[in-house]
């Protein structure tokens, strides 16, 4: 089951319960228990979730390329540290892309791990990698709009700045994923099931253990960012409100910064567009992770509440997030191409 949270769960079909990021996890009836082993099957709803990963796997990386392509082609420039920013963005959701959508799928037809022990800990490290990395560099696309509206005489520094964050951004994504190394292994039940898995199953000493790395793992990939690009686009909302109030923004102003009249434009689309990213990455993944929190908490109830269905239908909603935000960087920078703005 390549999403289910780290834990011991019962062996439901694979992906079929939160969060994504943090690979499969089943295990046997626990010792003693009557109830009998579910072996994973590959139903119909699993079949359709394998179709459209892989539809999404092509579209997201035909986008995500020409994105890289499109920004990475482009030298100089005054808002060269946007497309930085965008081409790390670019290159976090190709990983989401390479490293999340295929393994997802074949794993969904093949039920069982085959890959051996080594590629069962490299694949899972990789994952949590790539939202890892998908998640902090949207963090750091709103630190960097907070900073261009509230201390735009700032923006030559901006590059230094964007640099310095990108890296800590990849370094904390590569540091908080490397648990995955150890704590992911194949566990083989023995004859007469011949079945094999990528599991936690028996990295944690105590139950409570698997649950606080849960839970450290929901804060740091998703809860922590969130509170995070909610402060920032809240700081910012109300520092253009001020402005808008003290008339900062009226054309004497306006005319100091570009003999135009257009950076501010410029800067309120570069806005808009962090901001639609932002809030794809928030509608995106929100419904999977509080599905994730009541899974951890009370697997049974969820278990038994929710359709498997629907756990497939929000796990692929949460890959979209990888293909929108190419989309919305082509929405955004091909008419603002056509209409020429400050150089």
């Amino acid at each position: 089951d390549p999403d289910p949270a780290v834990g011991n769960a019962s062996v439901e079909p694979p992906g079929s319960m939160p969060p994504p990021e943090q690979g499969c996890a089943w295990s046997p009836q626990a010792e003693g228990s009557q109830e009998p082993l579910r072996l994973p099957t590959f139903s119909p709803a699993a079949q359709a979730r394998v179709a459209i990963t892989f539809a999404l796997f092509a579209l997201s990386a035909g986008c995500n390329l020409a994105v890289l392509r499109a920004a990475g082609g482009r030298r100089g420039g005054q808002r060269s540290h946007i497309r930085l920013l965008l081409l790390h963005l670019a290159a976090a959701d190709l990983l989401v892309t390479v490293a999340v959508m295929p393994l997802d799928a074949v794993w969904n037809i093949t039920l069982q791990w085959r890959a051996g022990d080594l590629a069962c800990r490299l694949l899972m490290y990789l994952r949590l990698l790539a939202m890892y990395a998908s998640a902090f560099v949207t963090v750091v696309i709103s630190l960097d709009r907070q900073a261009a509206i509230l201390r735009p005489l700032a923006i030559a520094r901006a590059r230094r700045r964007n640099r310095i964050m990108l890296y800590v951004a990849w370094v904390l994504s590569a540091g908080l994923s490397m648990p995955q190394l150890f704590l992911f292994r194949t566990v083989t039940l023995r004859p007469p099931h011949n079945f094999t898995q990528c599991t936690t199953r028996g990295s944690f000493p105590q139950p409570w253990h698997e649950t606080l790395y849960n839970m450290l793992g929901f804060t740091c990939l998703f809860l922590l960012p969130l509170l995070i690009m909610v402060c920032c686009y809240a700081r910012i909302l109300l520092e253009i409100s001020r402005r808008m109030g003290s008339s900062l923004f009226s054309s004497r102003d306006v005319s100091l910064r570009c003999s135009r009249n257009n950076i501010p434009r410029a800067r309120l689309r570069m806005l808009k567009m962090s901001l639609v990213i932002v809030s794809s990455f928030i509608l995106c993944w929100t419904p999977y992770y509080l599905l994730g929190l009541w899974y951890w908490f009370c697997p049974r109830a969820m278990e038994k509440r929710v359709s498997p269905a629907l756990t497939h239908i929000l796990f692929i909603f949460g890959l979209f997030n990888a293909c929108l935000d190419p989309i919305t960087y082509g929405l955004f920078t091909i008419p603002f191409r056509r209409g020429g703005g400050c150089p």
